[in-house]
Order: structure tokens, then C-alpha cells, then sequence
């Protein structure tokens, strides 16, 4: 979905779409509740977006659905605003500005950025999930297993002459 800024009302723009994002983990299309304001040549955008994505998780393995809510607090200046400024510092309070070229601003690349950036790195089927044995595989939020979990770095096996039992 593209936006011509020159086309945005004094009183802001209200969207609610939905967008596809090509992406293995998003299910199903983006759903988009954004604010776009524009003040001078800077458009500012915020809101929601929600995307369902299917996650596997990091400690057990098991395939897993969750809801994402992300909130959007984008800042668009022209890019004509670089010229000149060849090494350009990003302070970290601007993290959430970028930058446009023409009158065109292109809100699929936003929320495409915005979804990728909110999903897990490490994503948890539960804040409780247990994993999986390390020595025999099994799933302990499942079942339990008769493995040892006393077991000794090899590297510091020699230090049991000096702390004797």
C-alpha cells in the first residue's frame, strides 16, 4: 500500500487494512490500525498491527501459534534532509526515524520491517516450558526420564582429587 504524502488531510489519515508479508512464520495477512500525521514535510505514523505466526519453540521444539501486537511509532523525514551530511550519526532516541524519497511512502515496507523486527529470537511455547533432555531426547514438559542431571564438565574432573565427597 503506497501513500502520497502530498495527499494526506491536515486532520491525518486513519487506515485499517491488511497487508501479506512473505515471511515462513506469518500465517496470515497483517492486520493494520495506523494514525498517519503529517506536520511540515515529516509524517509520522503510529499504532497496531497484529499478525498471527507460526513459531517453533527454542527449548523443546514443538511447533506453536502466537499472536503478535506490535506497536507502531514511525517517523518519516525527506531524504533530501542527508545531502550533504556524509557521515550521518544515528543517535539512539532516533531509532524510529527514516526516511523518504518523492511523495510516495510505501507502507508495506513498514510493516514488513516492523513485523520481522517483532518476532522472537528465541521464541518460548511457555515462559514454564522445561525443553528436552540432553542426553535422551525427551520432552520433559511431557514425561520425565531416568538420565542423570549430575554430570561433570570433563575439563573439571580433575578437580575432584581436591574436593573429595
Amino acid at each position: 500500500m503506497k501513500i502520497l504524502i502530498s495527499e494526506i488531510p491536515d486532520e491525518g489519515l486513519d487506515i485499517e487494512n491488511e497487508e501479506n508479508i512473505e515471511s515462513d512464520s506469518i500465517r496470515s495477512p497483517v492486520q493494520i490500525e495506523l494514525r498517519i500525521d503529517k506536520v511540515g514535510t515529516e509524517v509520522m505514523i503510529r499504532g497496531n498491527l497484529t499478525a498471527k505466526a507460526d513459531l517453533q519453540c527454542s527449548r523443546c521444539a514443538t511447533d506453536f501459534h502466537s499472536l503478535l501486537t506490535i506497536p507502531v511509532d514511525a517517523v518519516y523525514h525527506p531524504v533530501e534532509e542527508l545531502k550533504g551530511d556524509e557521515n550521518h550519526e544515528v543517535e539512539s532516541d532516533a531509532l524510529n526515524i527514516d526516511f523518504y524519497t518523492g511523495d510516495e511512502l510505501d507502507i508495506h515496507i513498514l510493516v514488513h520491517e516492523q513485523v520481522m523486527l517483532a518476532l522472537p529470537m528465541k521464541p518460548l511455547c511457555s515462559d514454564i516450558c522445561k525443553g528436552i533432555c540432553p542426553e535422551c531426547g525427551t520432552d520433559l514438559n511431557t514425561g520425565t526420564c531416568t538420565c542423570s542431571t549430575h554430570t561433570v564438565d570433563p575439563r573439571l574432573e580433575v578437580l575432584k582429587k581436591y574436593f573429595p565427597e
